[in-house]
């Protein structure tokens, strides 16, 4: 990949500079100062992949990664000092698009490829990411009339600009929701836990970390909670698995997707939200062929229009919906599953 690092303090760009070194697949595209100068050199030389720091003069990363996502997108992953400190920075940045973040390996009297080794494997991650394949074509935004019983699960997948996704969906669902919510987000294990009070200070459902055995429960939300993989071990109990130990995607929607259409006691929508890639889109489009509804956000509306996008050219969505629809949805299909039972409120 070529690299692009967006940071104002030398000694840190140099250390960014010394770790791509490392990695001879990689090569160093530019050096940015500040986020200003980093939409500039974007719109003049893209990259690949952007290394952007979040607290600078003139324009920070978060501000940074918004316009550059809106437009010359491409990879960003934040590269900061203390990512733990700065996680309400780090979830809008990676709401913006970002894709992950870790913290800026610093130069000293160490071995530098044993201090770099967390940021080397995120650029592992992230060519994996870039250089696998979007799904074949076939795009159909034609609605089906698959309805909703109470006994239901809603699955969410989420990458890229899915914390601010799911915020604003979660925020859309009432507080009487009647059906279980389970997310898979693209996300480091250690950000999951702040995602999950953050998520649930935007909705009035408690969010909470999935934990091994879980039951999904109507009204609750679960979050994957590690890079192994999150999926239904019974028909209504949830666990994590290392399998496939293949997969580009950790956690996997696909995966989850596959488990909860071969396993979940209940019925089911899938929805598949902004992200880069092509996770979900199979899962999504098995779930469809199963009978279940599924959405896929729209381009106008994703941060990043890769996973929604790869849904759409299989035809695995039955709804196509900008975001502040999603929700609205949701609870239209819930609503009208309930009428039909003769339990509308």
């Amino acid at each position: 990949m070529r690299i692009g690092i967006v940071n104002d303090l030398p000694i840190a760009a140099e250390a960014l500079r010394r770790v791509i070194a490392l990695a001879p697949e990689h090569q160093l595209a530019w050096i940015a100062s500040d986020g200003a100068e980093a939409v500039d050199q974007c719109a003049r030389d893209r990259p690949d992949l952007l290394l952007m720091d979040l607290i600078m003069p003139r324009m920070d990363g978060v501000e940074a990664t918004r316009q550059i996502m809106k437009h010359t997108p491409c990879a960003i992953l934040i590269v900061t000092a203390d990512v733990d400190n700065n996680a309400a920075r780090v979830f809008a940045a990676m709401g913006h698009g970002a894709l992950d973040a870790v913290d800026t390996p610093m130069l000293g009297s160490g071995d530098l490829r044993a201090g770099a080794q967390p940021l080397l494997a995120k650029l592992a991650a992230i060519g994996r990411l870039i250089g696998s394949g979007a799904t074949r074509p076939g795009a159909d935004n034609s609605r089906g009339g698959s309805h909703i019983s109470l006994n239901h699960l809603v699955a969410i997948g989420a990458s890229a600009g899915g914390p601010a996704a799911l915020g604003a969906v979660l925020q859309g669902l009432p507080r009487n929701f009647p059906a279980a919510i389970v997310i898979v987000q693209h996300v480091d294990a250690r950000f999951v836990p702040g995602l999950a009070d953050w998520l649930g200070r935007q909705s009035s459902l408690p969010v909470s970390v999935a934990s091994e055995g879980d039951r999904p429960q109507p009204g609750r939300v679960l979050i994957a909670g590690t890079e192994d993989h999150l999926i239904f071990k019974s028909n209504n109990r949830l666990g994590y698995t290392p399998q496939p130990s293949d997969q580009v995607y950790r956690p996997s929607v696909d995966v989850f997707f596959d488990s909860a259409g071969r396993l979940w006691g209940g019925s089911m929508a899938g929805v598949l939200l902004t992200g880069m890639g092509s996770d979900g889109a199979q899962g999504l489009k098995a779930l469809r062929l199963l009978g279940h509804h599924t959405i896929a956000q729209d381009r106008a509306t994703s941060a990043v229009y890769g996973m929604p996008k790869a849904a759409a050219e299989l035809s695995a969505a039955v709804d196509i919906l900008p975001l502040d629809r999603i929700a609205y949805r949701l609870t239209e299909l819930l609503t009208s599953a309930r009428s039909k039972r003769g339990l509308s409120k």
